[in-house]
């Protein structure tokens, strides 16, 4: 199986847990609805507790399905069995019932030092030469050429074997990250379930009331509140006046009733209010809202930049900002960076927190190949409901934090993706308040500046701006990062948004 179908196997399979725990949950919903017909209520904790109790027992098991695979297997290195067999294949194939040396039978003694001084010669040199045999074997060996040969030659088939046992390894590890942080999201629905509170009681008469002046009968609805304060509404409902009605526009209905909160339809929901009953699904908007700009160069001759960004909005209500630097520069490291930022977003989207995806897209990559390029990657993730901000970093470059006190910078990570494993992304989390701005850039715009602390560069500049929209912003600190040379000497790119709260 290839790395990327790997990737494919296990974002399918990602995905399938994620929908199932989410349609358990909606499952749940709809199964109180239709309960509650002719105004008989069901315990909505009951269901909670149960639905995270079996949610739960799901998380323990994908744990301990991880832990069963995590014993620790030495396939980095030729062993000492490897050695020993390599010399005993030569001596067969090229001693017969020589007896002039004892070369094999000093070396399988358990106290011998110098099969292990063999095996570490071969991996630093490539071969074993015929400097690094003992003396003795120099001195009386008629057939020392052939039997050098020999032995490199199967210690050449011990290596490829020992890649192969590294590669399996490496899709043992990706499977384990798997595991364990579906069951991590799995268990935090448990959680989410668990805490859900039923308010459909405090708004039931309002929404009602309002969808009948519109025309709009509801036959059921139930009303979750979040830990996050998110609300999520079923409504089992249909026209009476013999026209459809556009599921957004049930929605700004809802809202309106629900004290003017913007509300929008699930992207699972369906789209139109017919003269049939339906269920639909709606969720409404965040507390806080957010702009983002983007300014960008190519390094100098070359036509298209080496980073890529993508800044979107996902179900839950979070909005995910993410910047990748390629190495080098140019087509190779924009396709690159454009292939980690998509493979992250897919993961994000399947429901993977932004930390397991960073984690599972590195070892795919690992797994890719020799081919692979490292790359610096930046992701923020800001909660639309609390404001809270939660930013991981893999080598990228520092970022800041605009606010009510001044300038935070937060710190880059040491180690890009792509070459090692396992990895932990440096992880760092702040609460954002109404007007604050985050600015995100590759290490282009921070090598152009002056001075060693050009990080503190960038601060006392960020400090001295106006308030200004994120697109200009963007536009003046890549003016500023080109203001300092003739041209671009790295491919530069900023990413800058803000944080408002909703009016």
């Amino acid at each position: 199986m290839s790395a990327y179908n790997l990737f494919e196997y296990t974002v399918v399979r990602g995905t399938f847990f994620v929908v199932y725990t989410k349609e358990n949950m909606r499952i749940g919903g709809i199964f109180v609805l239709f309960r509650r017909q002719n105004q008989k209520r069901l315990d909505m904790a009951d269901v909670n507790v149960y639905t995270a109790a079996r949610l739960g027992d799901m998380a323990s098991s994908l744990s301990r399905l991880a832990q069963s695979f995590s014993e620790e297997i030495d396939g980095r290195h030729l062993t000492r069995e490897d050695g020993a067999a390599a010399m005993q294949t030569a001596a067969a194939m090229v001693c017969g019932g020589c007896t002039r040396c004892n070369l094999y039978q000093d070396s399988s003694r358990e106290d011998s030092y110098y099969l292990y001084y063999l095996l570490r010669a071969f991996e630093v040199h490539g071969s074993v030469r015929m400097e690094d045999m003992p003396l003795l074997f120099r001195q009386t060996c008629f057939h020392k050429e052939k039997y050098l040969s020999q032995l490199n030659s199967s210690l050449g088939r011990a290596t490829m074997n020992l890649s192969w046992k590294s590669r399996f390894l490496e899709s043992r590890d990706a499977v384990i990250v798997q595991f364990r942080e579906l069951a991590a999201i799995i268990e935090e629905f448990s959680r989410q379930m668990e805490q859900a509170v039923d308010i459909t009681a405090e708004r039931e008469f309002a929404v009602k009331k309002i969808f009948r002046r519109r025309h709009m009968l509801i036959k059921n609805m139930l009303v979750l509140e979040y830990e996050n304060k998110q609300r999520e509404a079923y409504l089992t409902v249909k026209t009476t006046h013999g026209t459809c009605l556009t599921a957004r526009e049930a929605a700004n209905i809802l809202g309106q009733a629900m004290g003017k909160q913007r509300w929008n339809p699930a992207k699972d929901s369906r789209a139109i209010v017919t003269r049939q009953m339906s269920t639909l699904r709606f969720i409404e908007e965040g507390k806080y809202h957010m702009l983002y700009g983007i300014a960008r160069t190519p390094k100098e001759g070359e036509d298209v930049s080496g980073d890529n960004f993508t800044f979107f909005k996902n179900l839950e209500g979070q909005v995910i900002m993410s910047l990748a630097d390629g190495m080098g520069s140019g087509p190779q490291a924009c396709q690159e960076s454009c292939r980690i930022i998509e493979l992250t977003e897919q993961l994000v989207e399947a429901g993977f927190s932004a930390r397991a995806s960073l984690k599972l897209v590195n070892t795919v990559l690992l797994l890719a190949g020799k081919e692979q390029h490292p790359a610096a990657v930046d992701v923020v993730c800001v909660d639309l409901h609390t404001g809270v901000l939660e930013a991981m970093k893999l080598g990228a470059s520092a970022s800041f934090l605009i606010g009510r006190d001044g300038v935070e910078q937060l710190e880059a990570g040491d180690v890009p993706i792509g070459i090692l494993n396992p990895i932990e992304p440096v992880l760092m989390s702040r609460k954002l308040w109404d007007d604050d701005r985050i600015v995100m850039v590759s290490d282009g715009v921070l090598d152009a500046l002056p001075g060693e602390e050009k990080e503190e560069v960038m601060v006392e500049y960020l400090e001295a701006l106006p308030k200004m929209r994120p697109q200009e912003i963007a536009d003046s600190v890549l003016d500023f990062a080109l203001s300092f040379g003739e041209g671009a000497r790295d491919d530069m790119t900023v990413l800058a948004a803000g944080i408002w709260e909703q009016e």
